[in-house]
């Protein structure tokens, strides 16, 4: 049975990831690694710092121990972190929002990125633009921060959470011709912001999860 092993900075988001991967990748072996002070330390410090990275590490050193065929990280405000240790582990990391960033640059040339922390804005638009550079294509990023959205998810509030986020897309739409939505935890508006804005949305974690099967197929692991 093959193992993938996804490492969270935060609560929440294994909750939408566990029935996603039981859909993509049935009979697969799921273990989740949470730890919820990563991406406290992350937005207390302004960025990933030495021992966020420390910690991380620690953590896919954890999943090789587990025996992952594929590590997930689930969070994009440490991403670059991800990256820059990718080769001290024979084990493949697959971004949860890599595909998302290859296929928004490869279909579209305004793209609107919505956050709810500021820490993933940056790092978000990165991404857009590594990945837009490798297709040589000429992409616009607009972003908007949801202040206070991701506070009012973890408090217990998800309609102020959606409120919030639901004023940002506004504020980009018009220049956009695509929505990304720049954290895995806030894929649960994907649906609601198409049909609010009109434009199509895109969300990080069912494409993750589709990464991870194609990574496993590439082993020869899946089907599971």
């Amino acid at each position: 049975m093959a193992t993938v092993v996804a490492v969270y900075t935060g609560q929440g988001l294994s909750e939408r990831i566990g029935p996603l991967f039981r859909e993509e990748l049935p009979g697969c072996r799921l273990v989740n690694i949470i730890d919820d002070s990563l991406i406290a330390d992350v937005i207390q410090a302004g960025g990933v710092t030495t021992a966020v990275v420390r910690r991380l590490v620690q953590y896919y050193r954890h999943a090789e121990d587990i025996g992952a065929d594929v590590i997930l990280n689930t969070c994009s405000s440490v991403g670059e972190a991800a990256d820059r240790v990718r080769s001290l582990f024979n084990i493949p990391i697959v971004k949860i929002d890599d595909d998302m960033a290859r296929q928004v640059t490869k279909n579209f040339n305004n793209i609107g990125v919505l956050a709810t922390l500021p820490t993933t804005l940056e790092p978000t638009r990165q991404l857009l633009q590594r990945e837009a550079d490798l297709q040589n294509r000429n992409v616009r990023v607009v972003d908007a921060l949801a202040e206070g959205a991701y506070q009012a998810l973890i408090s217990g509030q998800p309609e102020e959470h959606d409120r919030l986020i639901y004023e940002a897309a506004k504020s980009v739409a018009k220049q956009a011709d695509v929505l990304v939505l720049a954290q895995g935890s806030m894929a649960r508006m994907e649906k609601a912001l198409s049909e609010e804005t009109g434009l199509p949305v895109y969300a990080s974690p069912r494409l993750g999860i589709m990464a991870v099967r194609a990574e496993l197929e590439k082993q020869g692991k899946y089907p599971c």
